[in-house]
């Protein structure tokens, strides 16, 4: 999560935009985030003594929600590591702010499945196979996914196939299809689709760790919000 706050005249009502990016589809992603919100406006509202109301923009790609960052158009944000780095390189006067964690753990996985039918155990056997990776700026969908192809000895050229379908809801929908070979998506996603259908199932063959640690440099709101 980053912040880039702008400041506000003493006892002002606040208004603040917070953005997130479609890494789901958009239904999803507000049901995650507005009761956050919701609880975050109550919180700063209460230490502030002043009314604070959070807006939530929910950007349609991953390149809009680092581009709304960088220029202002929100004032805080979600977003996972590799966005992170490249937001950071285009705007350097932003701060880290916080780090997800779940039941006290900052830590969460990204996997590569096939279908349940799928011949294929392991990433080395995905030569000369589809691959479905998540969008472009993606640290599990794309960056991870691709180091660990690359330590089988696996390229870009090695694949028949492969594209990046922008989230990870549909990168395990197009594998449940068999579409491609095999994809990678969050761990999470993966679950919960899991658990909806309708596709016959997948099996994964990859559970590789992204760790995380909290570090940031926060202030006045910042001090607050990193509560």
């Amino acid at each position: 999560m980053l912040l880039m706050l702008t400041a506000s005249p003493i006892n002002a009502e606040v208004f603040l935009r917070f953005g997130v990016y479609t890494s789901d589809k958009p239904t999803e992603m507000v049901r995650k985030f507005r009761p956050v919100l919701n609880a975050l406006e109550h919180q700063l509202t209460t230490v502030l003594d002043e009314p604070v109301r959070i807006r939530l923009k929910v950007a349609a790609s991953y390149e809009q929600g680092i581009e709304d960052l960088v220029s202002g158009k929100v004032d805080f944000a979600r977003m996972g590591p590799a966005s992170y780095v490249i937001s950071k390189q285009r705007n350097p006067e932003l701060q880290l702010l916080a780090m997800e964690s779940k039941k006290g753990s900052r830590t969460f996985f990204g996997i590569i499945c096939v279908h349940e039918q799928s011949p294929l155990q392991t990433v080395g056997e995905l030569k000369g196979r589809t691959f479905a990776f998540g969008d472009k700026h993606s640290t599990i969908g794309r960056y991870l996914s691709q180091h660990l192809l690359s330590a089988e000895g696996i390229r870009a050229d090695d694949l028949a196939g492969y594209e990046y379908l922008d989230r990870h809801d549909r990168v395990g929908a197009a594998v449940g299809a068999g579409q491609f070979d095999a994809g990678s998506l969050k761990e999470s996603t993966f679950r919960k689709l899991q658990k909806k259908g309708p596709f016959p199932g997948w099996r994964i063959i990859s559970e590789p760790p992204v760790l995380f640690s909290d570090k940031g440099n926060p202030d006045h709101c910042t001090h607050t919000l990193y509560r």
